[in-house]
């Protein structure tokens, strides 16, 4: 039989088709039964789904499978953005796990299936390894039947919608300025908003127009359509992706563009500079709205990833906070203040690839939340300021960080074999420097350190930059991220160019 899916730290994900190689009712029904054993007896768990091909299926299977083995499922029978569904595990103390049926920013061909613990958060390796080790124990399924669950199944929807609208956005909190209430002055803010085919377009202008905030959103890719006809790969990162909203914005001279991924956990951004619109990069979102939750006089700790910039935690150390740093993966950041209360609860996490959290109530990425808060940032801007005048300030105070990436795609049966022997060839010859500038240390986290868990990891430490290398977990890559650090930005610019070529020649020697 061909060799089965394996079930990761993000579960499954993965084209539709027939066979255990595929996303298929089947596949489903094994992951479901896998996860019915991991959990405690007669445990209750959240499922929600996208509107992609087959979700609604394969959220019934899970559904029907639990209720076999003696667990309650709490069913969103329509789509729901995943933002949604980790705020409902992690406010019901009742609950087990939760399962989101999706493949997020994957093209039309593709869903996948995400496990949530109890706590709402992402799945650590260890749990991963246990669901995935029964999945391996189980016979191929035969029979199954992809119908809506009838019997011990409780539906969910508006009313908890609601709730999660009232926990991002709600009277009381003291994270943002508080717009979200009856009778709210208009912010002067006209934001063009793209869901991408998703099911992030009714509760994101829902939360942003109650919060005084204009929105107009892409009406081509406002409803979910899972053949995603305007974006082959609806990642708001690509290429076009953003060119309808883009288009739109010069339509109606909006002050902003803000983008889900169709699951809408992800938040892209686009702002008018003098060429035209362009995107802002991961890390300048995740330092912007670092920083405004940082001065906002919100209590709590920050964190980001190893291989995002490393300004967030000198804009943290400048105002006498914590800045955690993790391997990459909301798995982690998640949990990144959980071992250190000294720091406090955990205010605000990111990572470069449009993943923020901003609210200590949903631990995981939340691209509604986010794009709500960046809202109330450029709302709270001068009439003249823009958000490069912001950067700058930032810039000013810590140094020009620029970040890109690069990387190299293996094909072939032997990918993974080609992928292995690049990390090894940079093991066995480091290289003393990256272009002009110097290595100045290597860190290896392949046996972990006592920060890290082990992971495929190589740090290159450089005067004025840093370059970082790891396979992707996902798809057969291996990926560099590149910093240049310089107290002027001509300089800074010129040296991660530098580092852009110099990494091409890096990956393929």
């Amino acid at each position: 039989m061909t060799k089965r899916l394996r079930f990761g730290t993000a579960g499954l994900r993965a084209p539709l088709g027939e066979g255990p190689a595929c996303m298929n009712v089947q596949t489903v029904a094994l992951a479901a039964n896998a996860l019915a054993q991991w959990l405690p007896k007669h445990s209750s768990v959240v499922i929600g789904r996208d509107a992609r091909h087959g979700s609604e299926e394969f959220a019934n299977v899970t559904a029907r499978v639990l209720i076999e083995a003696g667990h309650v499922p709490l069913l969103f029978p329509e789509p729901v953005p995943t933002p949604v569904v980790a705020h409902e595990v992690g406010r019901r103390s009742e609950v087990g796990a939760g399962v989101m049926v999706t493949a997020s920013h994957n093209p039309a061909t593709d869903n996948g299936y995400k496990v949530y613990t109890a706590e709402g958060t992402q799945l650590l390796p260890a749990d991963a390894a246990i669901i995935e080790a029964g999945m391996d124990a189980l016979p191929w399924p035969t029979e199954v039947s992809s119908e809506t669950p009838s019997g011990r199944v409780q539906f969910l929807g508006k009313i908890e919608v609601d709730e999660y609208i009232k926990t991002i956005a709600g009277p009381g909190l003291n994270l943002i300025p508080n717009r979200y209430q009856t009778g709210v002055e208009p912010s002067g803010l006209t934001i063009v908003y793209t869901a991408m085919h998703g099911v992030g377009a009714d509760v994101f202008i829902r939360v942003l127009g109650h919060a005084g905030h204009r929105v107009i959103s892409v009406p081509e890719q406002h409803a979910p359509d899972p053949d995603f006809p305007t974006a082959a790969f609806p990642n708001p990162e690509e290429p076009g992706t953003l060119d309808l909203a883009i288009a739109l914005a010069e339509v109606e001279d909006a002050d902003l563009i803000l983008a889900n991924d169709p699951d809408a956990d992800r938040l892209a951004v686009a702002v008018k500079r003098q060429s035209g619109w362009e995107r802002l990069t991961g890390d300048e979102i995740g330092v912007l709205l670092g920083g405004y939750l940082i001065n906002s006089g919100a209590a709590g700790s920050v964190a980001t990833t190893i291989v995002s910039s490393s300004l967030l935690a000198k804009i943290a150390m400048a105002a006498g906070r914590t800045c955690h740093t993790t391997l990459t993966g909301f798995k982690y950041l998640s949990r990144a203040a959980d071992a250190d209360a000294d720091a406090g609860s955990l205010l605000f996490a990111y990572e470069e690839a449009l993943g923020y959290a901003v609210n200590p109530q949903i631990r995981d990425k939340d691209g509604i939340s986010a794009g709500l808060v960046f809202a109330e940032l450029v709302a709270s801007l001068d009439a003249d300021q823009t958000i490069d005048d912001l950067l700058s300030v930032v810039y000013e105070r810590h140094g020009v960080h620029l970040t890109s990436q690069r990387s190299v795609r293996f094909d072939g049966d032997d990918a993974m074999a080609k992928m292995a022997d690049l990390m090894a060839g940079l093991r066995n010859d480091p290289p003393t420097a990256i272009g002009s500038a110097s290595v100045v240390s290597i860190t290896d986290l392949v046996s972990g350190t006592d920060a890290h868990d082990p992971a495929d990891v190589l740090i290159y430490e450089l005067v004025g930059g840093r370059v970082i290398v790891r396979p992707s977990g996902t798809e057969p890559k291996i990926k560099a991220y590149l910093e240049a650090v310089d107290a002027e930005a001509q300089k800074a610019k010129a040296r991660l160019a530098e580092l852009e070529e110099a990494v091409a020649e890096l990956l393929t020697r």
